[in-house]
């Protein structure tokens, strides 16, 4: 059984079980695609909204689309409130955006998206210990999502069925794709799906999945983001005032490939029905 240290409560949870997940699809009803994700007591709401149009710093006629993430933590997420970051996102918070939103690149095809902008919202409404990570794996639900529904809406194509400029001001018209070319694309567009967890070293056991406490002990904290193919997008290891040996670090990915392997199938359960 995974512990902390003395005075500090222990974990029910052996030390390679993931918390639990929980999934609600559609939590709310404006945006392309959106969930209310748990994993344990830490839980993230994803909204997947379609932007007007691409960045600015984009080409013209650009047939590539693009994928943003951001982060927030609200104020009463954690055990004193979190003050509203109305300036803009400060350091830590910058720095999970782009780890969020380079994670969700590394699963899409941009040029087979299209000319198509994402934004992908990430509020966490309970923080209890891997909240980046929550949010990856949530988001990539999130976005299968929406992608699957810009299909099914004929406004995410193939590039050989996209119409051009003069065809659609000649009032052409996009011919309908059948479920099995729906899946093809989807398919082609969000080739795999992308997850992250945490874990770490507690009093010299490898700890999956760390909620807050054990996070606050851990000796060595580790975030691994991967594909569904099996891939890394991202490992970040650090050394709490400690240091950890390569048979450490090895048993580290390890636990982590082994959890992770259980989040997508977790994301493809969700999925596997959801329209």
């Amino acid at each position: 059984m995974a512990k902390v240290k003395s005075g500090l409560g222990s974990s029910d949870r052996k030390k390679d079980q993931l918390r639990e997940v929980d999934v609600k699809l559609d939590f709310t009803p404006n945006a392309l695609a959106s969930l209310l994700y748990s994993q344990g007591d830490t839980q993230v709401l994803v909204c997947v909204t379609r932007a007007p149009s691409l960045p600015r710093w984009f080409p013209r006629d650009s047939d590539r689309g693009w994928v943003h993430a951001e982060y927030s933590l609200l104020p009463g997420s954690t055990d004193t409130r979190f003050r509203r970051e109305r300036g803009g996102a400060k350091g830590r918070t910058m720095e999970i955006e782009r780890l969020v939103a380079r994670s969700l690149r590394g699963a899409v095809d941009l040029e087979e998206l299209g000319p198509i902008a994402l934004t992908v919202d990430c509020d966490i409404l309970n923080a209890d210990g891997g909240t980046r990570c929550a949010s990856i794996t949530a988001a990539s639900i999130g976005l299968r999502l929406a992608i699957r529904r810009l299909i099914a809406s004929g406004e995410c194509l193939p590039k050989d069925r996209r119409l051009t400029r003069e065809q659609i001001r000649k009032g052409a018209k996009t011919q309908e794709l059948s479920r099995d070319e729906m899946e093809e694309h989807e398919t082609s567009v969000m080739p795999m799906d992308v997850a992250a967890l945490s874990v770490g070293m507690v009093e010299g056991m490898v700890v999956t999945d760390l909620d807050y406490v054990l996070d606050s002990n851990a000796d060595v904290d580790m975030n691994v983001v991967m594909t569904s193919s099996g891939a890394f997008v991202e490992v970040q290891g650090t050394g709490e005032e400690a240091t950890y040996t390569r048979e450490e670090l090895d048993s580290l990915i390890e636990a982590a490939m082994d959890g992770i392997s259980k989040l997508h199938s977790i994301q493809s359960s969700i999925l596997a029905d959801a329209s």
